[in-house]
């Protein structure tokens, strides 16, 4: 059997390999094209239509998201378990483009789906490659995988896993933070701000004063807390006193409980600032919650193995400080879950969500990268798929990580 799995996982970085030039025109294609979160229309087209391509059913529109699909390799086990998800984003930053690298992730996973498919017939179970649209928190309702969680999508999955840029190639049990997001409104009345500035209400005051009393709120909570925002609204003119205006936060902490503490210190800043200034308060999550990932240790050791097998230097200890937030964090919570970090700069202190991490996620060595995780993919799904212990493990490991966290 050994023998077999090990000319299963050269067939399919061969396939990686024959595909790597229509991949790598993807990826640069989705990186030139970006589109924000459940807007992905050109993305999702070009992902999907390599699979259609080659006789992969796709199911489009998946968990009520227009951008979203589930793609079945249809092995001759295609409708029984194991199965196992790989998971492709393909979602750009507002302004930015694609300065997280999502046009590499969406196109990894669809290049070990398609290496994955010639073997399908020979493996112990199925596979999706599931579009995951809108991670980053910038579009309305993002979090395509908390809504894929709640759909019941991952009820028919035994394991998830992915690839994310990096600038360093490590796979990791670090956490994510977990995060919520906020905005709130704040309504007032307007008046002339020099002929009668006794009449109005200033709802940017009230703005001003929640910004402030955040940024005081900062001194006083755990140092793995992160509260960040942007003011929507603060006005039309200078003299006009604002009857209405707004602010957006991010919150972030190292776990849900103490996070559920933190927005009960922020809404009471908000709260605050209503009060002081008169004005009406109106506040809603606009978006899904990020749980904290949960990384798996059986899963974490197969993909670095495979990794290292074809030559590539894999860390499990990051050399670089310092934490996101991602919808991943959800589904490695409902079942085994792994995502890959791998270098596609050099340079190990270029921040994310930067023009260099953008400019890095269109060069030759983020085509590189893509391709490696591709082959690093479909490998690990073959692990997974051929020998029953390794998901009874990963499974058991996932049941005591829960008890614990």
């Amino acid at each position: 059997m050994a023998a077999d799995v090990k000319k299963l996982k050269q067939r399919v970085c061969e396939a990686v390999d024959r595909r790597a030039a229509q991949l790598i025109e993807t990826a640069d294609w989705i990186h030139a094209h970006p589109e924000i979160g459940h807007q992905e229309v050109e993305a999702s087209k070009r992902l999907t239509g390599m699979l259609q391509s080659e006789g992969i059913a796709v199911e489009m529109g998946t968990a009520g998201m227009a951008t979203a699909f589930k793609a079945d390799l249809g092995s001759a086990s295609a409708s029984t378990r194991p199965r196992v998800a790989i998971l492709a984003e393909y979602d750009a930053l507002p302004g930015l483009g694609h300065g997280c690298g999502h046009n590499l992730i969406g196109t990894s996973a669809v290049g070990a789906g398609l290496a994955l498919k010639e073997i399908a017939p020979e493996l112990g179970g199925s596979i999706w490659v599931l579009g995951t649209p809108a991670e980053e928190s910038a579009a309305p309702n993002s979090g395509g995988k908390v809504h894929m969680v709640n759909a019941g999508v991952f009820e028919d999955v035994d394991a998830a896993i992915m690839f994310h840029p990096g600038t360093e190639t490590a796979i990791t049990l670090d956490r994510s933070l977990a995060a919520r997001g906020f905005e709130f409104y704040f309504h007032g009345r307007a008046a002339h701000a020099a002929g009668a500035p006794e009449e109005g209400i200033n709802a940017l005051d009230a703005v001003v004063l929640m910004y402030n009393a955040i940024s005081v709120l900062r001194q006083q909570v755990r140092s793995d807390v992160r509260i960040h925002g942007i003011i929507l609204s603060g006005g039309a003119a200078a003299n006009i006193i604002p009857d209405y205006a707004a602010i957006r936060y991010r919150t972030r902490a190292d776990d849900s409980d103490y996070l559920a503490e933190v927005v009960e210190r922020v809404v009471a800043c908000a709260e605050g600032a209503a009060r002081a200034t008169g004005c009406k308060l109106e506040w809603k999550e606009y978006m899904p919650g990020y749980e904290n990932t949960m990384p798996n240790k059986v899963l974490l050791d197969l993909m670095t193995e495979n990794l290292r097998s074809i030559g590539v230097q894999v860390s499990n200890e990051r050399r670089r400080s310092g934490r996101g937030s991602t919808d991943f964090g959800n589904v490695s919570r409902r079942v085994p879950g792994i995502e890959a970090r791998i270098a596609i700069t050099e340079v190990l202190e270029t921040p994310g969500h930067s023009i260099e991490f953008r400019e890095a996620a269109g060069s030759d060595m983020g085509r590189k990268a893509m391709l490696t995780a591709a082959k690093g993919l479909a490998m690990t799904a073959v692990d997974l798929l051929t020998n029953p212990e390794h998901l009874k493990r990963a499974r058991e490991v996932f049941e005591a990580d829960k008890r614990k966290r």
